[in-house]
């Protein structure tokens, strides 16, 4: 052992821990909430030189693990509040889960900083090149596999950037994508004179693209369907605690919602998940019939959030709506449910027993199930965190006359406490407005209840835990953005093609011994 090398050794992983968390604020920083695509670029940046300097591979790798378990942990600790105030678990464990979590995904990005240093390209631009593939399927994995966890992914940093003029082409992931590209560069411009003139023209090259891409919107104006929706969302701020609670939370419940279903006047009203958290036959008796009498003989159309099913059939998180004329009533199931809080994942069934998690076992709809009609329009639905999966909505896409003109996203993030995760949320759903060209309707328990156009601009919002109805105008579109297009169809699998084709040039090119 190099005992001269051990005070350099914790530097390095002092680093990386710093930087990771940097690159946690950046997702949504707390002193106003919003993400900071600089500080994204700069952490990373931080990281690459610190994985290229890096003696071994382990050394690499550990780098990598450091700077991911400070990101993901600095990102979303709040499930501390989900597990431990809501959930009941002992706060040691609570931590303790939160912290496994991290670490379990860190993994993945441990492997691909062990692998840059393995390869040990000495070309500034293969190795960016390298560097922002293997960052991607880091993400990738970690969005998909074993159901997926992509909260905070590094491309939410850039819905305000330069570069969310990609998102419209490549999503979310493939902003991951270049802005790891563009970290790279970074690094290789600041630390080596050997290449740097290649690295500084990618460089240039990139960010003339972005604003190029700005500048070249991928459908015309007249894709806006000129007659306003004008709509009415119900931000009820039900305390988690209570919220299942009979004759506290539940009563409270079915009458706020009750009284501003029957008192709302715009032609679409929406209420959030779980807004009813009573099966119909469990509602009061008259109530189920009521709302559907409402709606039929009138001129509006309600979306509610409430759960549906029966013992048989199994329970779903549902959507249901209701439009004039008509007393049969429109439903979307809930697809990408939450683990543990939603589904219990096989072998786990002896930790959820240990939390307080009512519904806390769905099951699953279909991927790209239909639209609720309202007029020109076309509603797509979409429960909680599900509006972090883009390439599942994009199914909905493949056929130009059904594609949705404008998303609904109903939430309740009271699970997590009056923290940055309502935020961070916002900052999602900005995201896939960018994608899809489509505005997001968002109607939550506690925040954020907003409108977003379909630039990604919130036009009205209400303060967070506050009850309130929020009404506004809305404008739907017909067109299809290139990431819709390609997303529908294919999923996430040209990403994964692109940047396993990268890494194994890589591999094959890397210097022999």
């Amino acid at each position: 052992m190099n005992l001269r090398a051990l005070p350099g050794a914790w530097v390095a992983m002092a680093g990386a821990l710093l930087a990771g968390g940097a690159h946690a604020l950046s997702i949504s920083a707390p002193w106003d909430g919003q993400p900071q695509w600089w500080l994204q670029l700069f952490a990373l940046e931080v990281l690459v030189r610190l994985v290229d300097s890096a003696p071994s591979t382990r050394a690499a790798a550990l780098r990598g693990f450091l700077f991911a378990l400070a990101w993901l942990g600095g990102t979303f600790w709040w499930l501390f509040i989900s597990l431990h105030v809501y959930g009941g678990l002992p706060a040691v464990l609570a931590v303790l889960s939160v912290a496994a979590l991290a670490a379990l995904l860190a993994l993945y990005y441990a492997l691909a900083a062990g692998i840059v240093r393995h390869c040990n390209i000495r070309d500034p631009l293969g190795r960016a090149l390298l560097w922002a593939a293997l960052w991607t399927l880091a993400e990738l994995a970690r969005g998909l596999l074993f159901t997926g966890f992509p909260w905070g992914a590094a491309g939410y940093a850039h819905v305000d950037g330069p570069l969310a003029a990609f998102a419209p082409w490549v999503g979310v992931y493939g902003i991951t994508a270049i802005a790891a590209l563009a970290a790279a560069l970074l690094a290789s411009v600041a630390a080596s004179a050997q290449g740097r003139l290649p690295a500084a023209l990618a460089l240039v090259a990139v960010v003339a693209l972005s604003f190029g891409l700005g500048r070249l919107q991928p459908a015309a104006e007249s894709a806006v369907i000129a007659e306003p929706l004008r709509v009415s969302l119900l931000q009820g701020n039900i305390p988690q605690d209570v919220k299942f609670e009979p004759g506290i939370g539940i009563e409270q419940s079915l009458q706020w919602y009750g009284q501003q279903l029957n008192l709302a006047s715009a032609p679409l009203v929406v209420a959030p998940e779980t807004a009813l958290p009573l099966l119909p036959e469990q509602l009061p008796i008259g109530y189920w019939q009521a709302l559907q009498a409402r709606f039929a003989a009138g001129g509006q159309t309600a979306l509610i959030g409430m759960p549906m099913g029966d013992m048989r059939s199994g329970y779903i998180n549902a959507a249901v709506g209701f439009t004039p004329g008509r007393t049969a009533h429109y439903e979307y199931a809930k697809h990408h449910l939450v683990p543990f809080g939603e589904f219990i994942p096989p072998f786990f069934r002896w930790f959820t027993e240990m939390m307080n998690i009512p519904l806390g076992d769905f099951r699953r709809g279909d991927v790209g199930q239909a639209s609720m009609v309202l007029g020109a329009q076309r509603l797509a639905p979409n429960i909680c965190y599900e509006d972090l999966f883009g390439e599942e909505l994009a199914a909905r896409f493949v056929d130009p006359a059904r594609a949705p003109t404008i998303f609904v996203n109903m939430s309740n993030i009271a699970w997590f406490g009056d923290s940055i995760a309502i935020d961070q949320h916002l900052a999602i759903s900005r995201m896939r407005a960018l994608e899809f060209r489509r505005p997001m309707l968002r109607a939550t328990n506690t925040g954020a209840t907003a409108i977003i156009d379909a630039q990604g601009r919130v036009t009205h919002a209400l303060p967070r835990l506050t009850r309130e109805v929020l009404t506004g105008e809305v404008y739907g579109r017909t067109d299809i953005t290139p990431f819709a297009w390609w997303a529908g169809r294919f999923g996430l699998s040209p990403l994964w093609g692109l940047a396993l084709a990268v890494v194994a040039l890589a591999l094959w090119r890397r210097p022999r011994p």
